[in-house]
């Protein structure tokens, strides 16, 4: 990054960057004389002129000669050809398993959905998190307090309608990414956008140029239509190799303000709803959108959202209505049955930026708004026509395959072999000091990322938290912080470390640098000091959770010296970064830490690791549960431990996600229960709240 600053604030600048564990250097000077100059080892290596700078190099003009479109080659309108004859049970499934349509969730799943403690919707939804979202939405961040105010973003982008027409492609891609904003509940018409471009070489030749500034001209008479600007993009003209071109691309990108407690998402909710299609309004000559009309469809809907008569909504997108309604069934394992028969046209089209809504029993669309019934939600699991239909399973089989060598999403899990029965006796023993408000200490190091969410919610219980950024860039910094922790920790009640990735998760494990940290002596007496003299409390959450395991306090509760038989947490068995909501089943509440919860409850947590898998010999997991120190296990729907990748999303012996110390006091859980909040993950079930944070401050009152 750099910074602009008078010459006054240099020092006081680099002094806040080492307090925040940061480098900070001077490396220019802004001067009267007008040009740039680089020096490289007594060299002079760049000496510009500003005003040379100020034309950016060169000015070029060039010709640019716009092919006009073919109506009957409109892709947007066609039936893709590989499935035009196909019978409907066969198409259904053939349609899913095509790369424009099938699922990307061994890809999506590899970054954090649910950092920052804000997101709305998760990007997969349903009780199975197999319904993909139209668009994300995530709460304004706040250091104290509650918001209802979320931003969402969306974009949309269809490659084959771009290559029949980059001036179409770019005006449906504007449409088809506003369209995402109404499906969550956000307001389209107050959107802003932002485009990024990508097109092939186009060396001198009219016909390349031509692509390019159609696009622009399309995206362009969306904004004015529509009234909504762009704001910035990016753009690349260097999108060719050898003979091979991209697609002309331009893809929109929306943003728009909205509620969290009124964003609507994809998963259908419930048999026995009706379901309507709400096509794009199109001007039959220009194949454009009718925007008078459009205008007057997202406000009618929007109408409808506003009064919370829609339950779910998706986009057509590629895969047409059929693509949109097996996606919306996927979540909840609903079935559908389409109200009357249509033609593999009317199913696979891909009409860009129309909405598929389940309506509330009794809603109805402003007549003035064109739409047609598509059908009701069933309870039997398949998609039906006429006297066609097809299992969701195998359709799921279909949509889930075709990435699974390159995204996996399935690995060989353990069979659960130790039974750990639900552990009801709680340690009912207190600290000899009480305390009305305790104080917890969070260390900062390099990587930490959740320092922020965990403090929040610590607050919000009633704690005090004090932080502090592990400095180690200098060798001072290193004292300075060892004798900070020290002297932090003395005057703490719990200490607790947060997630993220400490180190970069180092190649020898994750949490080894904290770990290390803790290990030197002055920190690990005053831990053992809080621990076994002061009766407090610690909790480590996923990188906190692998450094606790690898200093030996859980599950021994003290630091000690590990043997290669002790317990560790290494590589998920998908191979991957994980991000999903986990069902977890509180399985014994000896911990203090789960004073707030019984036996047996279920909650959905948020997972984000790439290092989380549990592993120990038999013989210590059944030590574990007989002394129950198992906390949390992995569940399926019903609530019962799971060896099956979609519920144990990491591959832990006997499904563990959290452990405890003999008596409980210290915590280690890989689900981040910090991240939690109002009218968060709002498409997955189960309560979110396990009461961690009330329970550690309670144990002190």
């Amino acid at each position: 990054m750099a910074v602009v600053l008078d010459k006054n604030d240099v020092d006081k600048f680099i002094k806040y960057a080492e307090t925040e564990n940061l480098e900070a250097t001077a490396v220019a000077v802004v001067t009267e004389n007008p040009r740039l100059t680089m020096n490289w080892r007594g060299d002079t290596i760049v000496d510009l002129s500003r005003e040379f700078l100020n034309t950016n190099g060169v000015t070029q003009v060039a010709k640019a000669f716009i092919t006009a479109p073919k109506a009957e080659d409109c892709y947007r309108e066609a039936c893709p050809e590989q499935l035009c004859d196909l019978p409907f049970e066969q198409a259904m499934g053939e349609n899913l398993s095509r790369l424009e349509v099938c699922s990307q969730i061994g890809l999506a799943e590899r970054f954090d959905a649910s950092i920052g403690a804000a997101t709305v919707i998760m990007p997969f939804g349903g009780k199975t998190q197999l319904t993909p979202q139209e668009a994300m939405a995530a709460k304004i961040p706040l250091e104290q307090g509650e918001t209802d105010d979320a931003t969402a973003m969306s974009y949309g982008f269809i490659p084959a309608v771009s290559r029949w027409s980059p001036f179409h492609g770019s005006a449906y891609a504007v449409v088809e990414s506003t369209s995402k904003l109404l499906a969550i509940g956000a307001n389209p018409l107050t959107a802003r956008l932002t485009f990024q471009e990508y097109f092939e070489r186009l060396n001198d030749v009219p016909s390349r140029w031509g692509k390019p500034a159609a696009a622009l001209l399309g995206a362009m008479q969306a904004q004015l239509r529509l009234g909504l600007p762009s704001i910035g993009g990016k753009d690349s003209m260097s999108g060719s190799f050898e003979d091979i071109d991209v697609p002309p691309t331009l893809v929109s990108f929306a943003v728009a303000m909205t509620k969290a407690s009124k964003t609507v998402s994809a998963e259908f909710k419930k048999a026995g709803s009706k379901v309507i299609y709400v096509p794009v309004p199109e001007n039959k000559e220009t194949l454009m959108p009718d925007w008078d009309k459009l205008i007057a469809m997202y406000k009618a809907v929007y109408a409808l959202m506003e009064q919370g008569k829609v339950l779910s909504a998706s986009v057509v997108k590629e895969g047409g209505a059929a693509a949109s309604v097996c996606k919306a069934a996927f979540g909840n394992k609903f079935g559908f049955a389409f109200t009357k028969i249509l033609t593999n046209k009317e199913l696979f089209a891909p009409l860009s930026g129309s909405l598929v809504l389940e309506l509330e029993d009794g809603a109805q669309l402003d007549e003035s708004v064109v739409a047609y019934d598509l059908g009701v939600v069933t309870d039997d699991g398949k998609i039906t026509m006429g006297n066609s239909s097809i299992d969701v399973d195998e359709l799921i089989e279909k949509w889930t395959a075709p990435l699974e060598k390159v995204f996996p999403t399935k690995a060989e899990c353990p069979e659960v072999e130790v039974e750990a029965p639900l552990f009801t006796e709680r340690n009912t023993s207190s600290p000899a000091i009480k305390a009305a408000k305790p104080k917890v200490f969070i260390p900062v190091f390099p990587g930490t990322n959740c320092e922020v969410d965990t403090a929040r919610a610590f607050e919000k219980a009633g704690a005090e938290v004090e932080t502090l950024i592990v400095k180690n860039l200098t060798q001072s910094g290193i004292e300075e912080t060892i004798e900070r922790m020290e002297q932090i920790i003395k005057s703490s009640q719990m200490i607790t470390l947060p997630g993220g990735f400490s180190g970069g998760d180092e190649p020898d494990g994750s949490g080894k640098f904290i770990a290390t940290t803790f290990r030197n002596p002055r920190v690990a007496e005053a831990v053992n000091d809080l621990l076994k003299n002061r009766d407090g409390l610690m909790i480590g959450i996923c990188n906190g959770f692998q450094a606790l395991i690898k200093l030996g306090l859980v599950p021994y509760g003290e630091i000690r010296e590990l043997k290669p038989t002790d317990p560790t947490l290494t590589f998920n068995t998908v191979g991957r970064h994980i991000s999903h909501m986990a069902y977890t089943r509180v399985t014994s509440v000896k911990s203090p830490w789960f004073a707030g919860v019984e036996a047996g409850d279920v909650f959905a947590i948020p997972v984000s690791h790439g290092e989380g898998r549990f592993f120990a010999d038999l013989e210590t997991v059944k030590q574990l549960a007989a002394n129950g120190q198992i906390a949390t296990q992995y569940v399926d729907l019903s609530g019962k431990p799971s060896g099956d990748i979609a519920y144990n999303v990491n591959g832990s012996i006997c499904a563990i996600e959290g452990i405890t110390s003999p008596d409980g006091r210290v915590l280690g859980k890989m689900g981040h229960s910090e991240r939690k909040g109002d009218d968060l993950y709002k498409n997955v079930p189960f309560e979110k709240d396990q009461k961690l944070f009330e329970s550690g401050v309670k144990y002190f009152k």
